[in-house]
This record gives C-alpha cells, structure tokens and sequence, in this order.
C-alpha cells in the first residue's frame, strides 16, 4: 500500500524560501506512469496543482507558479520536494503531496495527509 507524508517548517517569512519535502513508502518513483505531485489549498479555496515530476524525471510546473517553483527528487531517499521561492502570505496554504494516476495534473490517486504553511512575519 502507498503512502506519502509530508514534512515542512510550518512557518516561513514573506520573502523566503519554503522548502517541502514528501516521504514516499510502498512504491517507487519510477513506475510507469505515475506522475508525483504538490497541490495546495488556501484557506476556503479550492485545489490548486502547482506541479509534478514524473517517473522519468521530467518536471512539470503551473504557469501560474513556475517563476518560483521547483520540484526535485532524491530517488535513493524515496523522496520528491518542492521548492517555493519568495514567498508572500498569499502562499499560506494546506500542501499535499500526492501520486498522480490520471496524468500529469491529475488528482486521482494517493495523498499524504498534508501539511500546514503559514507565511507570516
């Protein structure tokens, strides 16, 4: 059974980088034809998918988000993290991690549990 877990700082300062990192055990990145993702939900908003890598490596980013965020993998690690860089409290958010089974930008499959950022001063 897949599982993913989230893990981050929490809190983070405008202007700062927010570093994510999501735990994965029971599958391995480079199944075909999985995608692995970051989506995030602002405060009683909708979903919102900022990106994915695939089991190939290839990374895939929103337009909305790609001038500020990078995805990697440490696939010994059996890990995949974002990156967010410059951060505003707009960025205050419930992140998940999850794996993709209906293409890139897919939401349907497993996620982890999530994890709260709060940008803030």
């Amino acid at each position: 059974q897949v599982q993913l877990q989230e893990s981050g700082p929490g809190l983070v300062k405008p202007s700062q980088t927010l570093s994510l990192t999501c735990t994965v055990s029971g599958d391995s990145f480079i199944t075909y034809p999985y995608y692995w993702s970051w989506i995030r939900q602002p405060p009683g908003k909708g979903l919102e998918w900022m990106g994915a890598i695939g089991y190939d490596g290839s990374t895939y980013y929103s337009p909305y988000l790609k001038s500020h965020t990078s995805i990697s993998r440490a696939t010994s690690k059996n890990q995949f993290s974002l990156q967010l860089t410059s951060v505003t409290p707009d960025d205050t958010t419930e992140n998940y991690c999850a794996r993709a089974d209906d293409g890139v930008a897919g939401y349907c499959g497993p996620w982890g549990q999530g994890t709260q950022v709060t940008v803030s001063s």
